[in-house]
């Protein structure tokens, strides 16, 4: 049954993602919101072309008779071995990975997979099943072929297998037997330069190198160091390095639950998800991340009139994201629709603006960025500031974007709260001192309004809309956003209402009121993630800890997370991975851990 046991591979501009029997069914070109030329996880709604014998939207290196498979990345890097194994005790090994390396002076990252098939025991037969897809699923690529390549007409840019393995045995599907390792570079549609197995070996050692290396810059703790190197490595793959975005998931339309409909295209950059990132990420001092964000920022806010933003854009910076339905996908375990776009673009979500000024926050204390932010940026990030001046008391979508809701949520609230407190604080650092007192006070003003307006008197604590009772997970970020301190009653007994109404054992809901698809069934990864801040922030460390555990116990075999967990089956649902949930992770166990200094 096709599920989340799945393994990304990319190179920050394309990505794939493979399952543990050697397909890759997932991975868009020429770029991670592009049309999907694997897609066979939403499963497409037609056979496979018969003059392959492939599934439509696969690349598939299968092993005849094969009786186990078992998947690794090898160490600190996405390059992902895959050790299959025949009845007659043949075996094979399938690498595969998206080349990344340093070459005449820039990044070299070109929308390519290569796949390295290697015979390592007995006699073992094969067969390669190579079927991209097009036009959203709904049809199989035309191709060509020559002597060592296949062309796959593709749109908006044609590709090209290059091998050195039978390209009649790839085009037909059947199987032969693999006496020597065999390479395959499906890459820009143009002639191979070089010898196919030579370059792929190169390429597959410069592209371990650089990985390793990136690794050993990251700052990480001393326990769970290998669930924060993954996640590090996957949110790494979730920008789009040529712009700086940073993408929520790598797919689209994995379902909140069985049946949901709670189906979202993720492959976006939402201006809040990817500050949870950055803030991730800087904590492992993963500096080029932030750089290239902040880049990709600076260029949406040259675009917005009188800095209005919307909540998300696509990689390339394109506004609208008008959301449809791809007709030629049946959905994943055939539950649609399979949405493409995200129709959340047109929606107000006021704590953009906070998000913003904490992102580029760093850049004006940071000596170690390459460019430091300087007084004409912060004239312009103060136009930012100016928005969420005037929009923080008014009604939006929030953060879990209700369709056919509008609220003055206590979150958005809090995070127009921080722009203007962090504005203060950069203002103070350039010496501008009249903006830093106009700043400040625009922040204690904010301040008095949110404590009033989102106090629930009968009860003592905060709620989580304006004159609302409610309460949502997203009221635990008041601690992150030094907006209350963990010793604040006023926060214990927010917290306390927060897990009377939404804990869920292990697990911790969004929030638990109706919105536009009923009440929700599964728990949000990351509040869940939250709670184990919170806990451990107001002296509940072991019950922290216990709970961090029991997480990870979640995991997939790659180490990672969805954005969704049952609660009662604890299976995975949601768009994967999602960088919400890895964030968790990182953070949690920088948190928790225990310090360097106790082994010395």
């Amino acid at each position: 049954m096709t599920n989340l046991e799945l393994w990304p591979i990319g190179n920050c501009q394309v990505s794939a993602l493979a399952d543990e029997r050697g397909g890759l069914v997932w991975g868009c070109q020429p770029q991670v919101d592009g049309d999907p030329l694997f897609c066979s996880l939403l499963g497409p709604d037609r056979d496979g072309a018969q003059e392959t014998a492939a599934a439509a939207g696969e690349w598939r290196i299968e092993l005849d008779d094969m009786i186990e498979s078992r998947a690794t990345y090898l160490k600190n890097t996405p390059i992902l071995l895959t050790r299959m194994t025949d009845e007659r005790g043949g075996a094979i090994e399938v690498i595969d990975f998206c080349p990344r390396f340093e070459r005449s002076g820039r990044m070299y990252r070109p929308v390519a997979f290569i796949r390295i098939v290697r015979p390592v025991a007995g006699n073992p037969r094969i067969r390669v099943k190579l079927n991209p897809a097009t036009d959203w699923g709904s049809a199989d690529a035309e191709r060509t072929s020559g002597t060592n390549h296949v062309r796959y007409l593709l749109e908006p840019q044609p590709l090209r297998l290059s091998t050195d393995a039978p390209v009649g045995r790839v085009l037909d599907g059947r199987s032969f037997r693999a006496e020597r390792a065999l390479h395959f570079f499906l890459g820009p549609d143009e002639p191979f330069v070089g010898n196919v197995e030579q370059e792929a070996a190169r390429m597959l050692h410069q592209t371990r190198a650089h990985w390793r290396q990136w690794v050993r810059g990251l700052a990480i703790p001393l326990e769970w160091q290998r669930v924060v190197i993954r996640c590090a490595i996957t949110l790494k793959l979730c920008q789009h390095e040529e712009t700086g975005a940073i993408v929520a998931a790598l797919t689209t339309s994995i379902p909140e639950h069985d049946g949901s409909e709670r189906n979202w295209d993720y492959r976006y950059c939402w201006i809040r998800d990817a500050y949870y990132t950055v803030q991730a990420l800087n904590r492992l001092g993963a500096l080029d991340v932030l750089e290239n964000y902040l880049t990709y920022l600076r260029n949406l806010i040259d675009g917005a009139e009188d800095g209005r933003l919307q909540p998300l854009y696509s990689v390339s910076g394109e506004a609208r994201l008008e959301e449809r339905a791809a007709e030629g996908l049946r959905g994943y375990r055939d539950h649609g629709p399979v949405r493409v776009g995200n129709a959340a673009y047109v929606q107000t979500q006021h704590d953009v603006y906070g998000q913003i000024v904490l992102s580029s926050a760093q850049a004006f204390f940071d000596h170690r960025l390459y460019r430091m932010a300087n007084e004409q940026d912060f004239a312009e990030l103060e136009q930012v500031g100016m928005r969420a001046l005037e929009s923080f008391d008014e009604p939006d979508a929030g953060l879990w974007e209700l369709r056919t809701k509008n609220n003055v949520h206590t979150y958005s609230s809090v995070m127009c709260w921080a722009a203007c407190d962090r504005l203060a604080k950069i203002a103070r650092e350039l010496g501008m001192g009249e903006r830093a007192e106009y700043w400040a006070d625009s922040a204690d003003r904010l301040r008095a309004t949110i404590e009033r307006a989102a106090w629930v008197e009968d009860e003592g604590r905060f709620g989580a809309t304006f004159g609302g009772d409610d309460v949502d997970a997203s009221l635990l970020q008041m601690l992150d956003l030094q907006f209350l301190k963990p010793d604040d009653p006023r926060f214990t007994r927010t917290l306390d209402a927060v897990e009377r109404g939404l804990r869920r054992g292990e697990h911790m809901l969004r929030y638990a009121t109706e919105d536009d698809f009923g009440l929700p069934v599964t728990a949000f990864n990351f509040c869940t993630f939250w709670l184990i801040e919170a806990l451990h922030l107001t002296g509940r460390t072991a019950e922290a800890r216990e709970l961090y555990q029991r997480m990870l116990e979640r995991l997939t075999r790659a180490g990672l997370l969805s954005e969704d967990t049952d609660f009662q089956t604890g299976e995975l649902w949601g768009n994967y991975p999602q960088t919400y949930s890895l964030v968790g992770l990182i953070n949690c166990a920088g948190l928790l851990s225990r310090p360097w200094s106790s082994v010395r």
